[in-house]
């Protein structure tokens, strides 16, 4: 149970909804105590636990979820931003089912990579030729490796809040973060990225940054942030890397196209596998043509299962039949449409709450003030577990820290649904999140 002090009735209206839970998913709970027998807190991905136990689901179809205990959810989480197709797509499905029926471990070349890359390409045209990997934290840890390589440089300037993968997050100090050596910058702060860039121009290999931070909450980079950082590394020579691993589908072409900005190296992830594992790195021609195998002196980039056909497949037939431009386009034209709902919602309520975040990707959090940086998260966990455990019980699923990632299966009827939810969830429980 989340335990918290600050406030008796808070915390009294959390134990309660908390025994619910718990009262409402016995076998899910049963699974946990039995799956933390074999793995640490019965989990081997940590952003997926939550207290008092997180549900197990059983099934997932559009956009829906069936957990163990036969409760239905509409899944507003998308995997994280990796479930943009929603669940079972049939276009995705016919894909897979086809490279699974043509056998999925060749040790060689086959007939999807090649599509897959190409139709990346063409809706980024910063990235020239590109390299898969089997994750956003690989593509991130590749393109910090190339731009050491490359500019024979050592340092990394990342952002506070960042998170680029599990061995590259900069929310708050992570012991297991690989050792390369980083400066660390505030987010948004376009004169003090500015400053470190000049300050550190002989050591400083690459900038990593999302446009977008999504794992700290949904929080857009201000344009005169991100084209700072594009003129302060042009001038000193220094590689500039978005990480669009959940921000590529904001538009047909990202961020880096709604910002007009061409970065040198793009890292991806998420989605583009079609909900199977992915990962991407790519960028100027100049750069990634040093991995061509048959140049002299090279670089080597191996990995078993980079172009594996099931990802290879899904993700081609994902970009070619699904999430076209016009779809990316709408798409996040009703994930804005959302957000403005929520926050004309709370503020009828005249609670501390706000929606953030672009097009399709949206985060709740419990201020009233502007969110341009990451904050402290501790002292609203209360009331982001509150939101979350309520909204489950009446039928709806989405991260506990606020994160929302709508996918394509959600109908208008649906964000409806989740509007109204949320309304009688606010209703009942203003008095508590009035203050911030």
């Amino acid at each position: 149970m989340l335990q918290t002090d600050a406030d008796p009735a808070l915390a009294t209206a959390l134990r309660r909804v908390e025994q619910a839970f718990a009262a409402a998913n016995p076998n899910s709970e049963r699974r946990h105590r039995a799956a933390a027998t074999a793995m640490p807190g019965g989990n081997t991905r940590t952003s997926l636990y939550y207290s008092p136990f997180p549900v197990a689901f059983a099934s997932g179809q559009g956009q829906r979820l069936t957990d163990i205990d036969n409760h239905t959810y509409l899944d507003f989480l998308g995997e994280y931003s990796a479930g943009l197709y929603g669940h079972s797509h049939p276009a995705i499905m016919a894909a897979a089912r086809h490279a699974l029926d043509a056998g999925i471990a060749f040790g060689g070349p086959n007939e999807h990579e090649a599509e897959l890359a190409s139709l990346i390409k063409v809706r980024f045209p910063a990235v020239e030729l590109l390299r898969f990997t089997n994750s956003g934290t690989e593509a991130n840890l590749m393109a910090i490796a190339t731009a050491r390589a490359i500019t024979g440089r050592t340092h990394v300037l990342v952002f506070n809040g960042g998170y680029h993968g599990s061995v590259l997050s900069f929310r708050g100090a992570s012991p297991v973060n690989v050792p390369f050596p980083f400066v660390v910058g505030a987010f948004n702060d376009a004169e003090g990225a500015v400053s470190l860039i000049d300050r550190h121009r002989h050591e400083l290999a690459g900038v990593l940054v999302e446009p977008m931070l999504g794992g700290a909450g949904a929080i857009p980079g201000t344009p005169e942030f991100l084209r700072a950082l594009r003129d302060a590394t042009e001038q000193a020579g220094v590689l500039l890397m978005f990480d669009e691993v959940m921000t590529s589908r904001l538009s047909p072409g990202g961020l880096q196209q709604v910002h007009g900005i061409r970065p040198d190296i793009t890292t991806f992830g998420k989605y583009l596998g079609g909900g199977f594992s992915f990962g991407a790195f790519g960028g100027a021609q100049h750069l990634m043509e040093r991995y061509d195998p048959g140049r002299s002196g090279g670089l080597a980039h191996p990995g078993t299962f980079n172009n594996n056909t099931l990802t290879m497949a899904a993700g081609a037939a994902g970009l070619r039949e699904v999430f076209t431009p016009e779809v990316a386009v709408a798409h996040n034209r009703r994930g804005d449409e959302l957000r403005d709902r929520l926050n004309s919602l709370f503020a009828s309520k005249g609670v501390a709450m706000q929606a953030t975040g672009i097009g399709s990707i949206i985060g709740i959090h419990f201020r009233r003030t502007p969110v341009t940086a990451p904050g402290d998260p501790g002292p609203a966990e209360p009331k982001r577990a509150l939101l979350h455990l309520e909204m489950m019980a009446r039928g709806f699923y989405f991260a506990r820290r606020g994160y929302l990632a709508l996918s394509v299966a959600l109908e208008p009827a649906d964000h409806d649904a989740f509007v109204s939810a949320l309304d009688e969830v606010v209703t009942v429980h203003a008095g508590l999140l009035t203050g911030e």
